[in-house]
């Protein structure tokens, strides 16, 4: 399939990758991931100890468990959308259309709301507000970087991308869209592989509420 874009974005995207913009973006990652990993681990660790203070199979508590679970999968379906349009060129080309028309980093706004879902299913408000902003954080860091190393490649469209749309939240009033775009189904099933990781949190987080509820672990803090 063809890709139509304008001829100011086809111009950005035909230059040569810069080796130093992908080294500073690689250790970038690397940050995201070794803070996220500290995170996760520490949400561990409170599990340990911690739980709702809505008693498993109440109402709140399986309705924030299942509110959780649509974020995930909206996630997850979210994130398979988005690499059809970036399709692993986020530093070669300035894609800005489809989801990146509306907001500038539609994946890390989507595993944002994916660690809210994962928060949610220990049927806590409190626990999903808490791993949703730890995420925002981390997000925001690696974005910080990422928009100097774009903007020392694409120059001033990427200005004037800056300026158009949100960084984090959506406008949904800006949605452009493509007549065709060219799809890599690997990168499609890497993505939804990556995503579901979130999933994960709910045998997890069903394993230690079981744990707490038999008196297997202490639960010392409660949290609404």
């Amino acid at each position: 399939m063809v890709r139509k874009r304008s001829n100011i974005l086809s111009g950005a995207g035909s230059m040569a990758t810069s080796p130093s913009n992908s080294i500073n973006l690689s250790a970038v990652q690397s940050i995201r991931k070794a803070v996220l990993l500290a995170f996760a681990v520490a949400g561990i660790g409170f599990v340990l100890v911690g739980d709702s203070s809505w008693s498993s199979g109440t109402f709140v508590h399986e309705a924030i468990e299942y509110f959780g679970l649509l974020l995930i999968v909206f996630c997850i379906c979210g994130r398979m959308l988005c690499t059809l349009y970036i399709g692993g060129r986020k530093i070669d080309l300035l894609v800005a259309e489809g989801p990146y028309s509306m907001v500038r980093n539609p994946l890390y706004t989507l595993s944002i709301i994916g660690a809210v879902g994962a928060g949610a299913q220990l049927g806590s408000f409190v626990l999903a507000a808490v791993t949703g902003a730890v995420a925002y954080v981390v997000f925001l860091l690696v974005v910080l970087k990422e928009e100097q190393v774009l903007l020392a490649r694409f120059g001033k469209t990427y200005e004037d991308y800056l300026a158009r749309v949100p960084r984090f939240f959506p406008n949904f009033s800006l949605w452009k869209d493509l007549e065709k775009i060219e799809v890599n189904p690997r990168l499609v099933r890497v993505t939804a592989l990556d995503a579901s990781v979130f999933l994960l949190s709910i045998p997890l987080a069903e394993g230690f509420e079981y744990l707490h509820d038999v008196g297997l672990l202490p639960t010392l803090v409660s949290l609404p």
